[in-house]
């Protein structure tokens, strides 16, 4: 089997739904054979090591460690699932101070036992912050470090499809941007459903508020749905992420990114953003004035829940970030 490179992943929370999902994934993907599961739970990685063994990759080289310095050591692509997962009843939020702490000591460890790492993708929730604080604490360039946002556009996509019953890839333009959460900023302005613009559609305004709903509260109704948070599609976006970075086809979905301009200071957010092997490059969101004022208000809320993680110390203040990472 031909693999896109040999270089080695790192998949930390490999025992999980998400972490199982996105070894087979990689492999299935054939993305690189050299994958380390990593895990602080010992009896769920040696079974996820089995199933995987079990499949019979060709030419696959997977190991798995409870170590963090054999696991971490020589990667340089990391993705994280690391973190504590939603259950019912709970918004991402609501997880906000205790993933941090674990993303402040998954970005330690990435300056600690690699930091010539190439790309590292965070996606436990709040994605956002838990990604600006692994930044914040790796020592690594903001193009290096991205955070899964493009559920959110993939289920206004799907909404969408359902609603004019088309197939899913018929819908373009469907893009959430700011905040993975309950605060993103949904755009509608840029939708065309099978090449015909959105507004031209006649799409009521109650229908719309239904489909922002529900695109809102994907996740929610999933852990509904399911007993459990999302596993399958996180993983899958992730994997089609670092196959990006690591040279495969370009991942065009919106990603979490660091961003630091005259509009928007120092948060990770969901814009309009390209992954390739250099990295993750982003430009303005274009929107309606509407669209705008729900962008400002997303990305006030992500202020909030980072300036919550400066008070509970996990973060030091904006003005001192250099210190521990002068890429800021």
């Amino acid at each position: 089997m031909k693999y896109l490179t040999n270089e080695k992943l790192v998949i930390v929370g490999a025992g999980g739904m998400i972490g199982s999902n996105m070894a087979q994934s990689v492999l299935m993907l054939g993305l690189t054979p050299n994958v380390c599961l990593y895990d602080i739970y010992e009896p769920g990685l040696k079974g996820v090591l089995g199933e995987i063994d079990h499949c019979a990759f060709e030419g696959a080289n997977v190991t798995a460690t409870i170590n963090p310095e054999e696991a971490f050591t020589g990667a340089k692509y990391i993705i994280s699932s690391g973190g504590a997962p939603r259950k019912e009843g709970m918004t991402r939020e609501d997880l906000l101070k205790g993933n941090c702490q674990i993303a402040a000591e998954f970005g330690d460890n990435i300056k600690k036992y690699c930091p010539d790492v190439k790309h590292v993708v965070v996606i436990f929730n709040p994605a956002d912050v838990t990604a600006l604080t692994a930044l914040i604490h790796s020592g690594l360039k903001p193009e290096q470090l991205t955070s899964l946002a493009a559920l959110d556009s993939t289920r206004l996509q799907e909404a969408l499809a359902q609603e004019f019953g088309v197939q899913q890839c018929k819908v373009t333009g469907a893009h959430t941007y700011g905040g993975h959460g309950e605060a993103m900023a949904v755009f509608a302005s840029q939708v065309k459903i099978d090449g015909k613009p959105l507004a031209e559609c006649g799409l009521s305004a109650e229908k719309w508020a239904d489909i922002k709903l529900r695109t809102v509260q994907g996740g929610s109704n999933i852990i509904k749905l399911r007993g459990r948070s999302s596993f399958q599609s996180p993983a899958y976006q992730a994997v089609k992420m670092i196959e990006a970075a690591m040279g495969g086809d370009k991942f065009t979905w919106p990603a979490g990114c660091y961003v630091n301009n005259a509009v928007f200071q120092n948060v990770m957010m969901a814009m309009p953003s390209t992954i390739d092997a250099t990295g993750v490059h982003f430009c303005a969101p274009k929107g309606t004035a509407e669209e705008m004022a729900d962008l400002k208000k997303s990305y006030d809320h992500l202020c909030k829940m980072r300036d919550e993680i400066v008070s509970l110390g996990i973060v030091p203040p904006v003005s001192e970030w250099k210190s521990l990472n002068p890429n800021l």
